[in-house]
C-alpha cells in the first residue's frame, strides 16, 4: 500500500542514522542504522534496545521502497547488540558480503567499549543475511580496541586483493590526534592481513565512515570528522593509496548533513547522508544524532575538486512554477526585477508551501556586502540564505535568534549567523544562482549548482519568500517558486 512521502526518507516513528549504499542489479539498496531513540534502560542503566540495520531501495532517489529491518540486533548478550556502520560488496562467486561494526555496552575493555568487525553473507538476496561470528575480529595491535569501526571494503584493482578501510585510533600519541584510516587486505574476504594505513593525518580523533571511489583520473577519500567540526570531508589523490591532498574547500556539506557515503548509479555518483534533527524540534535545540535521509549528486571540476548539487531527479519533481512578485518593505527604493538596481532594501513575496523549490538568479555588483534569499519570512522575522561576497561565504541565518532574557537587548545579536552553517563560496561580482529545496522542517540550499548547505527550520513553519540587499547593489534576474507534482515522491511498503 503506497503513501505520500517527503523527499527525505524517514521511517515511521524512528530516524535514519548512517547510510550504507549498495548498488545491486540496477537497484540501489540504502541500508541505514535504524534509530528508534528508545529511552528504556536496564537495571545497570544500559540500553535495552540494540541498533539494527534497516533498508530502503530506489532506482531514482525520489521513490523509495521500505524493506524494514534486514539485520536485527544480535541481542543483549551478543557481540553485535549494536550493528553499526559498514559496507556491502559482491564476491567473485556472486556471494554478497556485509561487513559491519559490532558493539555491546555490556562488553568492555579496560579503557572503554569494544568495537569489532563483524561479517554476514547472503546467497543473493540483499535483505536476507547469515551471520558468521567465527569471522569477527577486533582491533589489531597498536590500535585502541574501543575505536575499530565502519569497515569499508572495496577492490581498488579488479585483479588485486580486497581492501578494508577502518575508522581507527592509535594506542599512543596525543589523545585527540590519534585518528587513522587503518587498512587490511584479503584475497577471499574472510582472512584479513594488516597493511600500511591509507591515511594517517594525526589531526582528528578519528575519521568516521571512510569511503573511497574513483571518478575520471582522480581517487577520492570521503570521511566524517568530529574533532574540529561535525562535517563530512574529502581528499583527492592520483591513486587509491594516496597521498591524499585537500582541495581548497574540503567539505561536502555543513553541520546538519553528516556521515555521508557514496554510490554510483546509472553513470552518476551520489552522496547519501542524514540531516540531523534538533532537540525539542526547536531552532535553538542542540543537534541530535540521526534524522532524515538526504541525497546529493556530485560533479567534478577540471582541477578534480567536487561539486554537490540536488539530484536531477529531485529537481524534476517540481514542474509547476508559481509566478512570484515582490513588494517593497519599509521604504525600499524599487520593486526588484530584471535589470533593477537596489541598495539596503527588503522585498517580500507570497507565502511559500511547505514543500517547494525556490530559485533566485542574482547579478551581484562589485563591493556588495551581502544579499539574501528570505525564507518563511515576515517583515521582521524568518530565515535567510545569505551571500557575503566580501567574506567569501554562504550562511544560514534566522531572526530573531535565541533570547537570553526578557529585555529588548537580551538576544543573540552577537552571533552573526548559525555559525556551524556556513559554506566557503566564490562570490565574485557577476551572476549567481541560489536554489533552495524546502521540505517541512528541512532546507537544502545550493549555490551555483556546486556548494550545498542543509539546515533545519522549526520555529517558523510558514512565511513568505523575499530578497534583501545590504550595502551594495544586486539585480534580481529571476525569482521562481515551484511546487511538486501531486503524486511526486511516494514511498511504498511491502
Amino acid at each position: 500500500m503506497g503513501e505520500e512521502a517527503t523527499l527525505h526518507f524517514r521511517p515511521e516513528g524512528a530516524y535514519v542514522g548512517d547510510v550504507i549504499p549498495f548498488a545491486h542489479e540496477g537497484v540501489v539498496w540504502l541500508y541505514y542504522l535504524l534509530d528508534g531513540r528508545d529511552p528504556a534502560v536496564d537495571e545497570e542503566g544500559l540500553r535495552r534496545t540494540g541498533m539494527p540495520w534497516a533498508a530502503v531501495t530506489t532506482t531514482d532517489f525520489v521513490h523509495f521502497e521500505d524493506r524494514g529491518v534486514v539485520l536485527p540486533s544480535g541481542g543483549p548478550d551478543a557481540e553485535d547488540f549494536d550493528c553499526y556502520t559498514g559496507s556491502v560488496v559482491t564476491g567473485d562467486d556472486g556471494t554478497l558480503h556485509l561487513f559491519y561494526t559490532g558493539h555491546n555496552p555490556r562488553v568492555r575493555s579496560a579503557d572503554g567499549d569494544l568495537q569489532i568487525v563483524c561479517h554476514a553473507t547472503s546467497d543473493g538476496d540483499p535483505a536476507r543475511w547469515t551471520r558468521h561470528p567465527e569471522w569477527s575480529f577486533g582491533a589489531l595491535p597498536g590500535h585502541l580496541p574501543e575505536d575499530w569501526r565502519d569497515p569499508f571494503v572495496h577492490r581498488p584493482d579488479p585483479d588485486g586483493p580486497w581492501q578494508m578501510l577502518l575508522a581507527a585510533r592509535r594506542d599512543s600519541g596525543p589523545d585527540r590526534r590519534r585518528g587513522v584510516v587503518a587498512t587490511l587486505t584479503s584475497d577471499d574476504l574472510v582472512t584479513w592481513r594488516p597493511d600500511a594505513p591509507v591515511w594517517d593525518p594525526r589531526r582528528f580523533i578519528t575519521q568516521e565512515c571512510p569511503d573511497v571511489f574513483r571518478m575520471g583520473e582522480h581517487w577520492y577519500l570521503v570521511y566524517s570528522e568530529f574533532s574540529d567540526a561535525f562535517q563530512t570531508r574529502y581528499r583527492i589523490a592520483s591513486s587509491p593509496e594516496g597521498p591524499w591532498l585537500a582541495p581548497a574547500d574540503d567539505t561536502v556539506e555543513g553541520r546538519a548533513f553528516y556521515a555521508a557515503k557514496t554510490v554510483e548509479h546509472d553513470g552518476r555518483r551520489y552522496v547519501i547522508g542524514w540531516i540531523a534533527t534538533r532537540e525539542h524540534e526547536s531552532d535553538s535545540g542542540g543537534w541530535q544524532w540521526a534524522g532524515d535521509m538526504a541525497v546529493l549528486e556530485t560533479g567534478q571540476r577540471p582541477d578534480g575538486s567536487l561539486t554537490f548539487d540536488l539530484p536531477h531527479q529531485t529537481v524534476a519533481l517540481f514542474p509547476e512554477a508559481v509566478e512570484v512578485s515582490l513588494a517593497p518593505v519599509d521604504g525600499a527604493d524599487a520593486t526588484p526585477g530584471a535589470g533593477a538596481r537596489t541598495r539596503n532594501s527588503v522585498w517580500l513575496g507570497p507565502e511559500t508551501p511547505a514543500r517547494a523549490l525556490i530559485t533566485a538568479e542574482l547579478e551581484i555588483a562589485p563591493g556588495t556586502q551581502a544579499c539574501a534569499l528570505l525564507l518563511r519570512a515576515s517583515e521582521d522575522s524568518g530565515y535567510e540564505i545569505r551571500l557575503e561576497p566580501q567574506r567569501g561565504r554562504m550562511v544560514f541565518d534566522r531572526w530573531p535568534r535565541t533570547r537570553t532574557g526578557g529585555e529588548q537587548w537580551q538576544i543573540q545579536g552577537d552571533v552573526p549567523h548559525a555559525v556551524e552553517l556556513e559554506r566557503f563560496a566564490d562570490l565574485a561580482p557577476g551572476r549567481h544562482t541560489v536554489r533552495v529545496l524546502l521540505d517541512g522542517s528541512l532546507c537544502t540550499a545550493v549555490l551555483d549548482g556546486s556548494v550545498s548547505m542543509s539546515a533545519r527550520m522549526y520555529d517558523h513553519p510558514s512565511g513568505r519568500v523575499g530578497l534583501s540587499v545590504t550595502d551594495g547593489e544586486v539585480s534580481l534576474e529571476r525569482l521562481e517558486v515551484r511546487c511538486s507534482a501531486p503524486d511526486a515522491a511516494r514511498r511504498t511498503s511491502p
